[in-house]
């Protein structure tokens, strides 16, 4: 299977699926046009949403590309947390002048069920999963479809379950990355951390013998190089995308990205109520202690303000996911970024290769 990987793209650049508007139809195309795999989100879209933004990524480019689905979520929040955590958004709600979320709006499956069946229906060349591992049913489905399947995976573990279900690769996400660190279970007892790309890929690679996607903090083409050369088969990069005129990022989020203001990044639970890679800004700050372990809850009462604050033009109060690498990012078309990621990768490749031989 791991040729069937590397047909997917002429090189070993994959764009991160970027759920809440970042990843759409452009961006994809653009980063499939110029050779690497590009990737939609259909997180957070209705099954018709998806495949109206699959129809549109199919009217722009003719090669190999993704979509990306959320997990169904096991409903375990803690609903008293929740309402403590209510009230203490109730100043932000006012200070925006909209009303919180209602956080049972959504069930905990993101139209799991209805996009499967679309996406088996009318077959992609490539479905990843995130949060989660689907059950051998799905996945043996997808294969007969002729779809190539990812699972994001934090731990060894999470690798050898999606091996164990039939899984034709996996997505090893560092805690370097940006967003929402994809573990298959949110246990709040662990605390926000995880493991680090390297230490993870060379766990995963002694763990299961299945292709590797790696993911977390890549913004330059060595350090694709040095997760190739440590078994990977492919980087996929998110932040490095976002900053792109294709990217669907809000500009202050990607003004974000390299303003000085902005200085560190953290994991918080503030804006989701599950752990998530961002930069940190009053909201976190603020927020970010006393957020429950409870997804899709928070997500769903903070839409609102993060909405809110968008169009008050207002950082402090928008998720503003990011990479560790994020002040590496760089304003290019993304064919452009696609390039120069691949030249920097064989440039760093043929630089070990030099010094190995002398």
């Amino acid at each position: 299977m791991s040729l069937a990987l590397t047909d997917l793209s002429r090189y070993p650049v994959v764009q991160a699926p970027m759920a809440g508007g970042a990843s759409g139809p452009p961006l994809a195309a653009a980063v499939a046009e110029a050779g690497g795999l590009g990737f939609l989100a259909a997180g957070y879209k209705t099954a018709d949403g998806m495949y109206h933004e699959i129809k549109q990524l199919r009217a722009l480019t003719a090669q190999p590309f993704g979509v990306n689905l959320f997990m169904p979520q096991p409903q375990l929040a803690d609903t008293g947390a929740v309402e403590v955590y209510r009230h203490q958004l109730a100043g932000e709600a006012a200070w925006y002048e909209t009303p919180l979320g209602d956080p049972d709006a959504d069930g905990g499956d993101d139209g799991y069920e209805a996009k499967v069946a679309t996406l088996l229906d009318d077959p992609v060349p490539v479905v990843s999963f995130t949060f989660g591992c689907p059950s051998r049913e799905v996945l043996d489905a997808f294969a007969a479809a002729g779809t190539f399947t990812v699972v994001t995976v934090t731990s060894a573990q999470e690798a050898r379950n999606a091996q164990w279900a039939g899984a034709h690769a996996v997505c090893v996400q560092g805690v370097e990355a940006g967003g929402h660190q994809s573990t298959h279970r949110d246990d709040p007892q662990a605390g926000l951390g995880g493991t680090g790309l390297l230490a993870l890929l060379a766990e995963v690679r002694e763990s299961v013998q299945l292709p590797i996607v790696a993911a977390g903090g890549l913004m330059r083409g060595s350090q694709i190089a040095s997760v190739l050369a440590a078994g990977a088969d492919a980087g996929q990069l998110g932040t490095a995308f976002l900053a792109c005129p294709e990217s669907g990022a809000h500009r202050l989020h990607k003004q974000a990205l390299t303003n000085p203001l902005f200085v560190t990044t953290t994991l918080t639970r503030a804006f989701s109520g599950r752990p998530a890679r961002g930069l940190v800004n009053r909201f976190v700050r603020e927020h970010g202690p006393y957020a429950p372990a409870a997804y899709p809850q928070v997500h769903q009462l903070t839409s609102g303000l993060r909405k809110a604050a968008a169009q008050a033009g207002d950082a402090q109060g928008m998720a503003l996911w990011a990479g560790q690498g994020h002040r590496m990012a760089r304003e290019l078309p993304a064919g452009e970024l696609v390039e120069l990621l691949a030249a920097e990768t064989d440039a760093a490749r043929a630089a070990v290769s030099g010094r190995s031989t002398r």
